[in-house]
């Protein structure tokens, strides 16, 4: 692909789908070589505390405030998500030196649909790739799909790399 791309974000979230992506980008997308020369981001958005742990600790029994925050309880989801993505960035990193290529990684706190959508705008990227998880219809419903929200509001061409099917 052209060689005058100066900015693809590769978004990666642990899955082996965005890690075929970021293979997918790195085997197939030519970076702009002049001045400035391009530059290939790693992306990874990782969830606020509130939906990472999928439930507050409720309230405190026999009439306790109802409001009341437990910080040890949000202190330990915040560790426990720092070392999944460190591990997930290593990761993505390790793929990157495999191949000789130099990236620059990045980790945002949010949404994920809403976050990439953001960087992608502020970095003023040229190229978005992501992986495609296969969820089912119902799934995406409720789900939603990431990479479909950015396709259709990202401001930049994106590209959806799928998993390649084995014929049986």
């Amino acid at each position: 692909m052209s060689g005058n791309l100066g900015c693809v974000i590769v978004a990666v979230d642990g899955g082996e789908e965005s890690m075929d992506a970021l293979r997918w980008a790195i085997d197939n997308l030519k970076l702009r070589s002049t001045d400035p020369p391009g530059s290939f981001i790693v992306l990874h958005v990782q969830p606020p505390p509130t939906i990472a742990a999928g439930l507050n600790p409720g309230a405190i029994p026999f009439g306790g405030p109802s409001h009341v925050e437990v910080p040890a309880f949000t202190a330990a989801i915040e560790a426990h998500q720092r070392r999944i993505t460190q591990a997930i960035i290593d990761h993505a990193l390790k793929i990157c030196s495999e191949k000789n290529v130099n990236v620059k990684s990045e980790v945002v706190i949010g949404d994920a649909k809403e976050k990439v959508c953001e960087l992608v705008e502020k970095l003023h990227a040229d190229l978005l790739v992501m992986g495609s998880h296969t969820l089912g219809p119902i799934k995406r419903m409720f789900l939603g799909s990431v990479s479909n929200y950015c396709a259709n509001h990202a401001q930049c061409p994106v590209v959806v790399v799928k998993e390649k099917r084995t014929s049986s």
